[in-house]
């Protein structure tokens, strides 16, 4: 078991803390109680605290370590044990060290019962402590290792649709290039340099970096102007976004995905002009982003599901957000409709 510094300082502070008050207590006890001098009080409470600390010093490193399985009954055998130890040595050194004061060795004698039920008391309830301390520690340490399990998890789940998104949107841009190689060779070279932009600004970016609204308009305009060099006229997009929003975050790269399942819907499936509406406002300190195109009823499948891009967009901002409610479609007349709501942190 290990605890941080900072934690570990405190504990020993009030640990150093308690006992100099025990010390001092136990000398006025002594003096005050019992007509020892203030010397021979303040020499026995100094002395007999200072090797009682020790033997919990002992346990209490001990514990740190070692937790025995059965915790409570062999820490009271350790604490019966190391206060009788500590006894011993008490009934030894103080005689000698206080010979010279009158009554001393009797009083001793006289007090080693009473002695030994107090220290075993203070040595119990400091080993009780120190069970309470270490535990919640390793329970904090067992929280954040199930933590960082977890951000690893997510970080593991947001890097795989980030691998099969990439994939399915590269497939789709080759087979259009090859397409436009014979019959449209300066097309194709357009279209593979700004693919190559593209790609280059997407792997600058990580999945739980968060961007501009700004940034990520310039990286979904490169997109778009390679999905209209693939359809040409037939493809047109207008996006709706004020000063007010543009500084507003959200995940990088995740319009994407919602912009091609839009261009899917609206122009796999259809042969004439398809547009593209985005638009972005601010609402309940939420970034509403709204994405709209056509479709024909009769051909697309829009009733069936949201497929690959916005079922991975869901997931992802489920992953960052814990919620199921931020990504939703609607379809109204011959518009599909997509809605992405981004919290904003404060």
């Amino acid at each position: 078991m290990s605890s941080s510094p900072l934690s570990d300082t405190k504990f020993r502070i009030a640990f150093a803390i308690g006992w100099l008050i025990l010390m001092i207590m136990q000398g006025g006890v002594l003096h005050y109680w019992f007509e020892l001098s203030w010397t021979a009080a303040f020499t026995d409470g100094v002395l007999s605290n200072l090797l009682l600390f020790l033997a919990c010093v002992l346990i209490t490193n001990t514990l740190r370590y070692y937790s025995p399985r059965q915790k409570y009954f062999n820490i009271i055998i350790w604490c019966v044990v190391l206060t009788s130890i500590w006894l011993v040595l008490v009934n030894w050194v103080l005689p000698l060290i206080l010979r010279s004061y009158d009554g001393y060795a009797l009083f001793m004698d006289q007090s080693l019962a009473v002695r030994w039920c107090v220290a075993f008391l203070v040595m119990g309830a400091n080993t009780l402590v120190s069970v309470i301390w270490y535990s919640w520690e390793e329970q904090k340490e067992n929280e954040q290792r199930k933590t960082d399990a977890e951000k690893l998890a997510k970080d593991a789940e947001l890097f795989k649709l980030r691998q099969q998104l990439q994939p399915h949107f590269l497939f789709n841009s080759l087979n259009s290039i090859n397409a436009l190689i014979v019959s449209r060779p300066q097309e194709a070279r357009k279209m593979i340099q700004q693919l190559s932009d593209f790609l280059r600004g997407t792997l600058k970016k990580e999945e739980h970096q968060w961007v501009s609204l700004h940034e990520e308009l310039q990286y979904l305009q490169l997109y778009l102007d390679i999905e209209k060099v693939r359809f040409a006229n037939r493809l047109s997009a207008l996006i709706e976004a004020d000063d007010a929003v543009q500084k507003m975050k959200l995940p990088a790269l995740i319009l994407q995905p919602i912009v091609e399942n839009a261009i899917k819907f609206g122009l796999y499936d259809t042969t004439g002009e398809a547009i593209i509406l985005i638009s972005a406002r601010s609402e309940n300190n939420n970034l509403v982003i709204r994405v709209e195109n056509p479709f024909d009823s009769e051909t697309s499948a829009t009733q069936k599901g949201t497929g690959f891009g916005l079922a991975s967009v869901q997931r992802r901002l489920y992953l960052l957000f814990a919620r199921t409610d931020l990504l939703t479609t609607d379809v109204k007349e011959n518009i599909f409709v997509t809605i992405v709501k981004i919290p904003q942190h404060e």
